[in-house]
């Protein structure tokens, strides 16, 4: 198992500490996080940026979480390398452990080779990995060794594997591919126990987990042939430029030379590979390449490849950024590309354009879909009409074939969710309404992959794409359909939603200050609140405008084309900034760029623009709290003095040699008339020459002279302060830092030193920090009933800070140093000015080093000595829509919704918005809450367990309804139009919402699973395929009439298989055998008698045995196969006719069989037609997808039952594969070895279910059967009406009844326990 965090109180007592919103906003990711990201079932995607991990939300496209990873001791934080999300799903183990947050894990690598699994909910790190390497981490896989125990693959330094035990961090195994360069590794999609490496040449390294010790791991190595010139010329430029000591991973060593591999969705053992500039199709079954192509001219390398989960198209995605799509050719496994789209709009795009880093797709969209097409028919569902207004009907479009989510990431900051539509072309449905195929209903059937898909042209949900007109009676209304056509699809690409996290590295931070002349102009006595908003400043010389209040981007401003230098604001909603840019060499000088920017409108206006450059480039910015005047600090220039009217106005230029210069900040707002007049007798001058339209900057010279002017209007004067004295002015230390509030000014010098002075008593005091140079001085905001004013942030030289109060006896000993970032350094900071309350937190801004914009609390409690630094908590963050994820619910409260929305609740019950308005009365201000029985929102009692529980189920998430995030519109209503269609539509449902893909296919195949066992129970097998018969020819044309029939090819008008992901569930004679079927075609044109022996093989497990006697007896007489050959050829001919038997005697002389493979054996079997046998051996010899075969072409009833129990023996027990296990039980009619099986997983709610879900389809069958006495015995009737495995009196369904009830209870407790929180 994996490490996982119980729910104790320390760990409570943490997650209600960081219960509020984050206070981080991330960098953008580079190229050195190796373009590493992962998307989890769930819809959270993960992905580093720095030393950072942000998990953002792909539904609603908001951030949820950002954390730094923790850094090495005494070291800066590395880059985050390598993500991977916890295969774990929910756990259900409630009754034998306590709930734990372990499908939340996430495992992580860095550059310094470090990997850690982290609980992103603590933003701390549960176990780290034994790693004896400082080479960073290139890529991380899991794999399932047992049911119970996970490995992790990662690839470290160049050309390292190695497997790691996820419970104890060690490592256990480790393969080195030196010289070539691992760069991927892959677990396969129908076998976790697999996992493929690629390396940049084509090695290509298979390993198959038996276990979890050194022993039990089976690698086996390929090698795929590729053009590496481009490559040798990398590795001598590398070598030539002298790279480091310590070997780098492939993705810093070489950036632009990537290599992917992927596995295939739809067919076992296919592997699609991407070279730079080849496009490979791997056959790990066959153990060699099937197909191959080079890219197309024009087109830039592949960057990644993502095999679409439910069509037969491979989506790549180009360094160039751009999309290609790939579909197959029916028949062949040969790709064409198909279309080509930008995933980077040229429009509203810096120059160059920026780059994307990594593509991912959403597969739960696929799950999704395939729940629609089963589920979803004609009349559609009354609760869908009842409880949803849906004013996009209109609109909706019936040429819609698929549709599904792609997410990709780019360097600067944005994340971009794309929707891929394939559809047909609009002149499809006309043709089809000439043809009669649009019936009267408005659905139209398209020709697709699935000859049963139907689209209604009226209305639907976005991932509607296909609706099913079959039942589950024999009774089925099949509309006519034609055979893809490839010129019929059409691929359309949608931007559909964007995320903007920072744009640069951090340069600059401004936060605006209250301006009293604001508050002037309105009246009143207390100034204007600031926004909550802070302005940073980037490289590339973008400004992000951050919502404080949301930690979100509220706005991006592309301003300069270099580095932002300086920034300020100029009141609340203008800002000014400047860059400068060096002239040419010739003429020298500078071109200052000073530019004031609108945050309203979003205009940038240029001003004080020169014609000529500069001898001096600007040093520094400082704007008046009125944003009224602007200091324009030049290095060894004069500063200038500008009114910011409408137009700027200089009105002065004051030639002293300034070193600093800071703005008074606002005073403390006066007081109402009633009260003492202390604080605003502090606000004027002695000499009563200050005024509340004046403001005052003070300032040090180079000699550490120090002075305050007033500006007043146009006029600068001075302030003529009371004077320290003279022993104050040091010598030793060029003042670098200072802050002015009114009386006070603080300064710091190169040496560390603090002086503070009282500009209207002329006291003044210091200390020394005993730290480097100071480089910020940042006065805390101030509010009535505040004990302390003296409260400062330093930030110094070495980039760390500390927050003293000068009004402290001793300001050096009470300091607030950092202990919370370590590894992290501090490139700008300053408070945030929202506090209107002298309760409220004192709150830092902190731009990191590692381009992260952070919120940070010091908490200062007067009352005791100690101080601390602890992130911020605010409850009132806003967010733009609601984050409906369930998963992210305390484990407790996520099991009660999915067990809610497997009963089956009304959709009424949930609050979105359209849902109508009578069903929310809760969001009409005042109106009374709901006080009824809750249990009135289920849509009937459950038939087992208590039906108490759904009532207090409903109360516990009462919570999450009000706030509207439980589902969003789209997935409640596709509940809406399934939540009556059986409870197996709820059950693949609600897994789906929690991310379990695999138990959602098996609730989709149940109902066929359970038919086909009616089926063989009333003695009425499906038809098998066709075995042809050869009539007696002439000898001479009969072997080249048997391999003129060539590829075997589809015919028209029939259903072809393409179900996507149910056919990793597939267990019906007809779809292994056309599947089967299918494969042989790809292989015809391999070469080598290894692939003859294995196309030989396949085409008798389908049974045509006429292509391979040909084949047999194509086998020259020099070949080591040729005696063993001649022997299956003779017995297999023998099975199909006497003339083409006794052609194979004369053909093959009279020789003595030598000793044969396990696999010929069962070539013999066949010819006698003993197939049970041969499928035994097969399997006994491990290959249990052909023995399924095999019996799906030759074995029927009983004897086709028993291969198929064994086959779910060793899926469950082998592969761990138990929702595939499953299905093939039910089909088996070993419907108690499933119940057992789900007890031993510990899963009572779904074996409850199981039992609630087989009897509503055995009766819906029954229901429409017909069974004549003539026609079965009654015994057969008496199993046909009762499956007596699932009776009520059977002792193991009256334990599972029990074992449910102990888990409701136990649920019910803990969900009473738990506090409520989403986010």
């Amino acid at each position: 198992m994996l490490a996982s965090p119980r729910a104790t109180a320390t760990a409570a007592a943490t997650s209600q500490a960081q219960e509020s919103w984050e206070s981080m906003l991330p960098g953008p990711p580079s190229r050195n996080n190796f373009g590493s990201a992962d998307l989890s079932p769930y819809g959270l995607m993960a992905f580093p940026a720095g030393s950072c991990i942000s998990i953002v939300d792909t539904r609603s496209m908001q951030l949820l979480s950002s954390f730094p990873i923790p850094p090495p001791p005494s070291s800066a934080a590395p880059f985050v390398t390598a993500l991977r999300w916890s295969p774990l799903p929910l756990s259900r183990h409630l009754l034998s452990s306590e709930p734990s947050s372990s499908h939340l894990l996430l495992a992580a690598g860095d550059r310094q080779g470090r990997i850690a699994l982290l609980d992103f909910r603590l933003k701390s790190a549960l176990l780290w990995f034994d790693t004896d390497s400082k080479q960073g981490i290139q890529d991380l896989c899991w794999a399932q060794a047992r049911p119970d125990s996970y490995l992790l693959a990662a690839i470290s330094g160049p050309s390292t594997l190695s497997l790691f035990n996820a419970s104890t961090g060690r490592c256990l195994w480790k393969y080195d591919a030196s010289p070539d360069y691992f760069s991927c590794v892959r677990r396969d999609p129908f076998d976790s126990r697999r996992l493929c490496a690629i390396a940049l040449r084509g090695f290509f390294l298979s390993i198959l987990l038996l276990g979890d010790t050194e022993d039990a791991v089976i690698a086996k190595e390929h090698h795929i042939r590729t053009d590496s010139t481009e490559l040798a010329k990398l590795e001598k430029d590398a070598a030539a430029a002298g790279s480091s000591a310590t070997p780098s991973p492939v993705a810093a060593a070489f950036p632009l030379y990537p290599v992917r591999l992927a596995f295939s969705h739809q067919w076992r053992h296919i592997l699609f590979v991407t070279f730079p500039r080849e496009l490979v199709v791997f056959d790990l079954q066959y153990e060699t390449v099937v197909f191959s192509t080079a890219l197309p001219r024009g087109c830039g390398k592949f960057l990644d490849v993502l095999p679409d989960p439910s069509n037969e198209w491979v989506y790549c995605a180009h360094l160039d950024g751009k999309l290609s799509m790939w579909k197959r050719k029916p028949g062949e496994q040969v790709h064409i590309m198909y279309s080509l789209e930008e995933l980077m709009p040229s429009v509203g795009t810096s120059v160059p354009s920026p780059s994307i880093l990594s593509v991912l797709l959403c597969q739960s969209d696929s799950t999704l879909q395939n729940i629609d097409k089963n589920y979803s028919d004609v009349p559609s569902s009354p609760y869908l009409r009842e409880d949803f207004d849906n004013p996009f009907d209109f609109c909706y479009e019936s040429n819609i074939i698929s549709k599904i989510h792609l997410i990709s990431i780019s360097d600067d900051g944005k994340i971009w969710s794309w929707l891929l539509t394939a559809e047909g072309h609009a002149d499809t449905q006309k043709d089809d309404k000439k043809l009669d195929l649009v019936s009267d209903d408005h659905s139209v059937s398209l020709p697709g992959a699935n000859s049963n898909t139907l689209v209604s042209s009226s209305g639907g949900r976005d991932l509607n794409v296909g609706r099913r007109q079959e039942r589950l009676n024999d009774n089925r209304s099949h509309l006519q359909s034609s055979i893809f056509d490839q010129e019929e699809i059409s691929m359309k690409i949608s931007l559909v939603g964007q995320l903007q996290l920072l744009s640069s590295t951090v340069t600059m931070l401004a936060v605006p200050t209250p301006s009293l002349t604001a508050t002037l102009a309105r009246g009143g006595n207390y100034p204007a609140a600031a926004v909550p908003l802070v302005a940073l400043g980037t490289q590339n010389g973008t400004i992000d405008v951050v919502d404080v209040s949301a930690n979100a981007v509220a706005s991006s401003l592309s301003v300069h084309n270099g580095i932002v230098r300086g920034l300020r604001w100029l009141g609340n909603s203008r800002l000014v900034s400047f860059s400068y840019t060096q002239a040419n060499e010739k003429s020298g000088g500078y071109i200052n760029k000073l530019v004031v920017t609108c945050l309203r409108s979003g205009l940038n206006k240029m001003f004080r623009v020169m014609q000529k450059p500069e001898r001096a480039p600007i040093r520094a910015l400082r704007t008046s709290s009125s944003g009224r005047y602007l200091l324009i600090l030049f290095r060894d220039a004069p500063v200038e003095v500008w009114a910011m009217t409408k137009n700027p106005i200089m009105l002065r230029s004051l030639a002293l040699p300034f070193t600093v210069l800071e703005w008074t900040l606002p005073t403390v707002p006066r007081p109402s008339k009633d009260q003492t007049s202390g604080a605003s007798a502090e606000a004027s001058s002695p000499e009563g020459s200050h005024d509340d339209t004046s403001e005052s900057f003070a300032f040090a010279l180079v000699n550490g002279a120090l002075g305050v002017f007033e500006v007043h209007g146009r006029r600068i004067r001075d302030f003529r302060p009371k004077w320290p004295s003279s022993s104050f002015v040091s010598s030793d230390g060029l003042i670098t830092a200072m802050a002015y509030r009114l009386p006070h000014v603080v300064m710091g010098d190169r040496i560390g030193n603090i002086r503070w002075w009282d500009v209207m008593t002329g006291h003044s005091s210091s200390f020394n920090t005993h730290r480097e140079g100071i480089r910020r001085i940042k006065f805390s905001p101030f509010v009535p009933g505040d004990q302390s004013r003296g409260r400062i942030a330093v930030l110094f030289h070495d980039n760390t800070f500390s927050v003293f109060d000068l009004d402290s006896p001793d300001p050096l000993a009470n300091s607030l140093l950092q202990p919370q970032f370590p590894g992290t350094l501090v490139l700008e900071l300053d408070w945030l000015p929202l506090r209107t309350d002298k309760n409220d937190p004192l709150v830092l801004c902190i731009a990191g080093a590692d381009s992260s914009f952070r919120l940070v609390e010091a908490n200062v409690n007067e009352k005791r000595n100690g101080s601390g630094v602890h992130i911020r908590n605010t409850k009132e963050r806003f967010r733009s829509m609601p984050i409906c994820c369930p998963i992210l619910f305390p484990s407790p409260h996520a099991l009660a919704l999915r067990m809610i929305l497997q009963l089956g609740v009304k959709p009424s019950w949930f609050n979105t918005c359209s849902t109508t308005i009578e069903k929310r009365p809760h969001l009409i201000p005042g109106a009374p809450k709901s006080t009824g029985d809750l249990r009135t929102y289920m849509i009937n009692i459950p038939p087992v367990g208590d039906s108490v529980v759904p009532e207090m189920l409903l109360k516990v998430l009462e919570p999450y309804r009000k706030e509207g995030c439980i589902l969003d519109d789209e997935r409640a209503k596709l509940y809406a139009s399934i939540v009556d269609k059986g409870c197996a539509a709820r059950f693949a449902f609600a897994a789906t919402i929690f991310g379990e893909s695999s138990e959602a296919l098996f609730w989709l195949q149940l109902p066929q699973a359970l038919k086909h066992l009616m089926n063989k129970l009333l003695k009425k097998p499906r038809k098998g395929p066709p075995v042809a018969t050869i009539s007696a020819v002439d000898e001479t044309s009969l072997l080249s009439r048997i391999s003129s029939r060539g590829k075997p090819t589809e015919e028209k008008g029939k259903d072809v298989l393409s179900q996507g992901q149910l056919r990793l569930m597939a267990f019906d004679q007809e779809e292994l055998w056309k599947s089967a079927s299918e494969r042989i075609s790809w292989h015809a044109n391999l070469e080598g008698e290894e692939a003859v022996q294995k196309r030989i093989h396949e085409l008798v497990s389908v049974g045509n045995l006429e292509v391979a006697v040909s084949l047999l007896l194509s086998t020259p007489p020099e070949s080591s196969y040729f005696y063993v050959n001649a022997l299956r050829a003779v017995a297999l001919s023998s099975a199909v006719s006497r003339s083409l038997h006794e052609l194979a005697v004369k053909v093959v002389a009279a020789n003595m069989v030598r000793a044969d493979r396990s696999l010929s054996g069962t070539h013999l079997l066949c010819a006698v037609g003993r197939y049970q046998e041969a499928c035994s051996q097969l399997q006994d010899a491990g290959c249990w997808t052909d023995a399924a075969t095999l019996a799906a072409s030759h074995l029927k009833g009983s004897d086709y039952a028993r291969v198929l129990q064994r086959w779910a023996g060793h899926v469950l027990h082998t592969e761990h594969n138990i929702w595939r296990a499953l299905i093939l039980y039910v089909a088996a009619g070993a419907l108690q070895e499933a119940l057992a099986a789900l007890r031993e997983a510990q899963l009572p709610d779904t074996a409850a279910m199981f039992i609630i879900a087989c009897r509503e389809i055995h009766e819906d069958i029954v229901s429409n059967l017909c069974i004549s006495d003539h026609e079965s015995s009654s015994s057969v009737k008496d199993e046909l009406l009762n499956l007596r495995a699932l009776d009520p009196k059977n002792e193991d369904v009256i334990a599972v009844e029990e074992y449910f009830g102990q888990y409701q209870r136990k649920l019910v407790h803990l969900c009473m326990d738990s506090q409520p929180f989403s986010d």
